[in-house]
C-alpha cells in the first residue's frame, strides 16, 4: 500500500517517518519524499494511530485524493530543487512533473492553483529561492554559479526575483540570513 505523507522535505524527514511507521508495527518497503510504501493493508485504526504519531512529529497522512496529488507535486518539486545534486538547474517543470506523476500538466496545474492559491510555477520559484538562500549562506559559490545551478538565466535575473520576493538583494540577505523551513514555503 502506498501512503502519502505531507511535510516530508529532507532525508531526516524520511528517517523520522520510517521510525514512526516501524514503531507502530508497519512493515516499510520504501520511503521517499511524500510517499511511503508499506506491506499489506493497515487497518483504519492503525492508520489513525500512525497519523496521530506522525502529526506529533510534524507530518500528516493525506487521505484525500486531490490533497495526496498536491502533496506528491510538492514532494517532486522539493526533491528536484533541493535533492538533485548540483546539476544544471534548468529543467522543463511541466515535463518533469508530468513524467514523475504520470498526469497531464494542465490537470496538475489547475488543481494545484485551485487548492493552494498559487501556481505550481510560483511554488517552484519559491523553492528555488529557498535553495538560493541556502547556497548564499554557505558562501562557497559565486552568485553566477548559484544562478546557474538553480536555473536562473543570469545573476541579474536571480537578483531581481530574489529582491521582488524577499525585499532584499542576495548580498543583503547573506548578512541577515533569514531562511524558511521547506514545508513552510508557499
Amino acid at each position: 500500500m502506498l501512503l502519502t505523507i505531507r511535510n516530508m522535505v529532507c532525508d531526516r524527514c524520511k528517517s523520522a517517518v520510517w521510525r514512526v511507521l516501524t514503531g507502530h508495527g508497519l512493515s516499510v518497503r520504501q520511503v521517499d519524499l511524500g510517499e511511503v510504501e508499506v506491506e499489506g493493508q493497515p487497518s483504519l485504526a492503525e492508520l489513525h494511530r500512525v497519523n496521530d504519531a506522525l502529526r506529533a512529529e510534524g507530518f500528516e497522512l493525506v487521505d484525500d485524493r486531490d490533497a495526496a496529488l498536491i502533496a506528491r507535486v510538492k514532494a517532486v518539486i522539493v526533491k528536484l530543487v533541493h535533492h538533485s545534486g548540483d546539476a544544471d538547474g534548468r529543467v522543463k517543470l511541466a515535463e518533469h512533473l508530468s513524467d514523475a506523476l504520470h498526469k497531464d500538466y494542465s490537470t496538475l496545474s489547475a488543481l494545484f492553483s485551485q487548492v493552494e492559491g498559487i501556481t505550481i510555477e510560483h511554488y517552484f520559484l519559491l523553492q528555488r529561492l529557498e535553495r538560493v538562500k541556502e547556497m548564499v549562506r554557505y558562501g562557497e559559490l559565486t552568485l553566477s554559479e548559484i544562478a546557474d545551478r538553480t536555473g536562473f538565466s543570469s545573476v541579474a535575473h536571480l537578483s531581481n526575483q530574489f529582491k521582488k520576493l524577499t525585499g532584499m538583494t542576495p548580498t543583503a540577505f547573506k548578512q541577515i540570513g533569514n531562511r524558511k523551513e521547506l514545508d513552510k514555503v508557499g
